[in-house]
């Protein structure tokens, strides 16, 4: 399922990091190792439909199925039930020639299948089909692709915006106003932090559910406290607690129910909602902090063709990264575990960082829990940028099922000087906390030059990062004592820690597209980075001349992603300990050198509709 990234880890497993165990009582350790082997066994199946695209055909050049009207995993079904008669039923996504009509409807009842909804955006509708008929629609020449309506997870003082230049931007008289910040999470409850102080009207200007049967509220406590980073102007800490633009407005489109899942089709529904309300409210960045395991390229992904359709209309997407970073199930060391939409190469995609307490970010460490690249299937280069999500302080829903689960995360009142006893504001951790640090600086990008494109803000924000890292960094987690070694390079911290007053003094003229390059492992074992996706994904994408990365000596590989990255004594290029032949399990899984799954792979209901955790321990 889609669910919120807190940590993308569920909110309900967000991860130890070196600062104690965020969002969990110690009282509900033993239940995360109870758990564990559970959670392994499902994350080992996700993985396994992964992987199995290999055998179906994305080895090859462009990364596109011998058959691309099915996703590998409604082929694999469709092969798994072949000629014999299946009651099971599954929930898909079927994209047509031409947008849907009761026609279609009809053609999916005669089959036994059942309208669930439609998605205009895609050419699309959602229905729920016996297994059986999947032959049929192979056969069907009015059928595009049809693929699993994946469940979706989230993604989840700080310092934060001290540490991203978020409190110059403001001295500067950069706060957000008359943007539009959609935030498709799990709903945003009235907070005082919300409302205009002048006038007390709301900044939530426009709210909906996409979640049957619930109203736009949040039940479940994510969703606030994601648009309280963004948007929050401390009316009920005194100023003590703010997010990074606190004038801007917020477009509350829920996706997720009270206990942080959904799925892709809500998601599609409401940024297809956030294309067509893009003028009425300018609508001009979406925030994602929710995501689900690669199950295919981008290039047919649905839920990757939702964002690039925002892109298109002039919406920066913000995704992100997700919480695997501790992962080494597969022999990765967390690397090759990004989530989806966070792969697409469009999205700005965030992982996470540690503030470890202070203001200053020379002593920040990458959090050991956020994900890191290329993209599985597709090799793109994640994540783009990283920012603050370790112990993010913002805003509270009244009664939300977080709070309950995890009375730790609630910041005292004291803190920032009430005496009244009224828990405003609690404290979470994961990418999902860093996602709208990024989503609030280009809102305040974007309220200093409303003429800027989606490419250009990405861009920009990417080239002024800073790209002062420590070579290594160990981390120990202190309820079990293990270690984690975290190596910056590329696919752990992307171009950079996002510079929020950095970005907003460049005027660096931004001409073509600002994709995310390709990672391209050659015969000797080396890798380097491909800017031109047109050579590798087909002429659908902007040719090298229409790139960014490609256009003039302002924009170069170093002064994007830095020397210390793309040279010397990088960790990634080379013999390195992370791709080297101590890890030939690890490249083999990332890169599809010989990964031969076969029908052992188990689809059932816990993998694809299941409320498991896939993203974190």
């Amino acid at each position: 399922m889609l669910q919120a990234n807190t940590g993308l880890a569920s909110p309900l497993h967000c991860i130890s990091t070196n600062r104690g165990i965020c969002c969990k009582t110690m009282s509900q350790t033993s239940q995360i190792v109870q758990s564990r082997h559970t959670a392994r066994v499902v994350r080992a199946m996700a993985m396994a439909a992964v992987l199995l695209t290999a055998t179906l055909g994305f080895g090859k050049k462009g990364g596109v199925p011998a058959n691309p009207r099915f996703s590998p995993e409604v082929a694999e079904l469709q092969n798994s039930f072949h000629g014999a008669t299946s009651n099971q039923t599954v929930r898909v996504i079927v994209q047509f020639t031409k947008q849907p009509t009761k026609d279609h409807d009809k053609k999916m009842a005669q089959m036994g299948g059942r309208s669930l909804g439609r998605l205009s955006l895609l050419k699309a509708g959602v229905y729920t089909i016996p297994v059986s008929a999947l032959t049929v629609l192979a056969n069907d020449s009015d059928v595009v692709h049809v693929a699993i309506d994946h469940p979706v997870k989230l993604t989840s003082s700080d310092y934060f915006e001290q540490t991203v230049g978020a409190t110059v931007a403001r001295s500067y008289g950069w706060d957000g106003t008359g943007v539009g910040v959609a935030v498709v999470d799990s709903g945003i409850s009235d907070h005082p932090d919300l409302h205009d102080p002048a006038t007390g009207t709301s900044r939530v200007v426009y709210s909906e559910s996409f979640v049957p049967g619930l109203d736009a509220s949040d039940g479940y406590g994510h969703g606030t406290h994601v648009a309280g980073i963004i948007g929050g102007n401390g009316t009920a800490s005194s100023g003590y607690i703010s997010g990074v633009a606190p004038r801007v407005n917020l477009i509350d489109f829920r996706v997720l129910d009270s206990t942080g899942a959904g799925s892709d089709s809500y998601v599609i529904a409401a940024i297809q909602r956030a294309i067509a309300l893009k003028n009425t409210y300018n609508i001009r960045v979406i925030n994602l902090s929710l995501g689900r395991p690669v199950t295919e390229s981008f290039t047919l992904d649905p839920l990757c063709q939702a964002v690039e359709a925002a892109w298109q209309a002039g919406i920066v997407v913000v995704a992100a990264a997700g919480n695997m970073g501790r992962d080494n199930d597969f022999g990765t060391n967390g690397y090759g575990l990004i989530g989806v939409p966070g792969v697409d190469p469009y999205v700005v995609t965030v992982g996470a960082m540690n503030t470890v307490g202070t203001a200053d970010p020379s002593d920040d460490v990458l959090a050991s829990y956020s994900s890191k690249g290329p993209s599985m299937v597709d090799h793109i280069v994640k994540p783009d940028l990283v920012a603050p999500g370790n112990r993010i302080e913002s805003l509270m829903a009244p009664g939300n099922t977080l709070a309950g689960e995890m009375p730790s995360s609630l910041v005292n009142p004291l803190e920032y000087g009430d005496t009244s006893g009224n828990v405003r504001y609690m404290s979470l951790c994961g990418t999902s906390m860093a996602t709208p640090v990024v989503a609030g600086a280009a809102a305040l990008m974007i309220q200093q030059d409303p003429t800027l494109t989606p490419d250009a803000v990405k861009a920009r924000l990417m080239k002024t990062a800073t790209k002062a890292f420590p070579t290594q960094s160990v981390i120990t987690d202190p309820v079990s004592g293990q270690q984690f070694t975290e190596n910056y390079d590329i696919f752990a911290v992307g171009a950079g820690y996002v510079n929020v007053a950095a970005a907003l003094t460049s005027s660096d003229p931004v001409q073509g597209a600002a994709l995310s390059p390709v990672a391209i492992m050659n015969a000797d074992g080396s890798v380097t980075i491909q800017s031109d996706l047109s050579t590798v994904f087909g002429s659908s994408f902007p040719t090298g001349s229409s790139v960014v990365w490609s256009n003039s000596a302002v924009w170069t590989n170093a002064a994007v992603w830095g020397t210390t990255v793309l040279s010397g004594n990088s960790v990634i290029w080379g013999n390195s300990v992370i791709w080297g032949n101590s890890t030939l399990a690890g490249n083999s899984v990332i890169w599809g050198n010989s990964v031969i799954w076969g029908n052992s792979v188990i689809w059932g209901n816990s993998v694809i509709w299941g409320n498991s955790v896939l993203f974190g321990d």
